[in-house]
């Protein structure tokens, strides 16, 4: 099992995260994750990460599909690779139409079938084929009628560095977590609580592993939470309030909340929609309190060192091979190198 770790969003937690990558990846770090929602733009700290460290991958967590034109993902994977000698990791996700509709403005439709082929399409470039692509979403070249017809099938003009860069998907609904399972290398669920992850997405799971290519290997699995170790350490689970009600409660709307439908998934329909009303309706400290106890330690890894180990062993068992470290409230390298001691 390896170690990752998401770059903090505001600007004080992410510089300090730049500042001490290399002791991190000193102490046991494999993976630093950069998210892309409504603040800076990851390439643009992955770059600099690229610069400061020399062992960690540096992985997009995640660039959402909406953004940018397929091939311009797919450069910047390979330019990112390059200059870090062949440490990135392309990770997608659809993100929300909260952020879409509401912060790139375009229509949030379709989400599987963009990722599907933004897939298509960037392993096209990074093999050199000369990039032709008609799908329902994405035509390339595009096609005579739509523009002054001059387009043909271009290859990219640079080799990358590596032919195949790993790409991993955020998913939690049934079919793109079946996809994800045919044909990434990574998945990226959030909020994934180990004893109920057969449950929600088994069936989905085995789907995809049916069709999945033997030359992909197995699929690497990134979950985690909250880590803090100590014999004090089980109140840390509380720092995961704000997140887990802002994702359950405001991200969306009513009825059109992925985050709400896997917390109902979960067993916990009441509150699910308890949470979301309290939280739209801005009582956000109140949403926080009605997060229950036994969710907050299905989804975390806080308390002393042999119940930490056990919960390690909860998370491999389940399919796991990347714990992701949330290090809020503690010393960020003390930590990995603490869980890095219990692996």
């Amino acid at each position: 099992m390896r170690i990752s770790m998401l770059a903090p969003f505001d600007p004080d937690g992410l510089r300090a995260t730049v500042e001490r990558i290399g002791e991190l990846e000193r102490n046991g770090l494999d993976i630093v994750w950069v998210g892309e929602p409504y603040g800076f733009d990851a390439p643009t700290t992955l770059a600099y990460l690229a610069a400061r460290s020399s062992r960690v991958q540096l992985g997009a967590g995640i660039l959402p599909v909406y953004s940018r034109t397929p091939t311009l993902t797919a450069m910047t994977a390979a330019g990112l690779d390059f200059l870090s000698g062949g440490r990135a990791i392309l990770g997608l996700g659809a993100s929300g139409p909260q952020v879409v509709e509401g912060w790139h403005g375009v229509p949030y439709d379709r989400p599987l079938q963009r990722t599907r082929e933004i897939v298509d399409i960037a392993r096209q470039v990074w093999r050199r084929d000369r990039v032709v692509h008609d799908g329902p979403v994405y035509h390339l070249p595009l096609p005579p009628d739509q523009g002054v017809g001059v387009g043909k099938p271009l290859k990219m003009m640079v080799p990358p560095l590596r032919p195949a860069i790993p790409i991993y998907i955020a998913a939690l609904g049934a079919k793109t977590v079946e996809y994800t399972a045919a044909a990434a290398e990574g998945w990226l669920p959030l909020f994934f609580a180990p004893a109920r992850a057969k449950e929600v997405w088994g069936d989905a799971l085995a789907a995809g592993f049916a069709k999945r290519p033997a030359e992909l290997g197995p699929l690497e699995i990134c979950a985690g939470g909250i880590v803090a170790i100590g014999e004090d350490a089980a109140a840390k689970r509380d720092l995961a309030r704000p997140q887990i009600a802002l994702y359950v409660g405001g991200m969306g709307a009513r009825g059109h909340n992925f985050y709400n439908d896997l917390f109902a998934s979960y067993g916990y329909e009441k509150q699910a929609r308890e949470i979301q009303d309290l939280y739209l309706d801005g009582k956000k400290r109140e949403a926080e309190s009605a997060i229950p106890d036994a969710f907050l330690e299905e989804v975390s890894l806080c308390g002393p060192a042999s119940y930490v180990k056990e919960r390690l062993a909860a998370y491999r068992d389940a399919g796991v091979t990347v714990i992701n470290v949330d290090a809020t409230g503690s010393d960020p390298v003390r930590t990995v190198a603490e869980l890095a001691a219990l692996l």
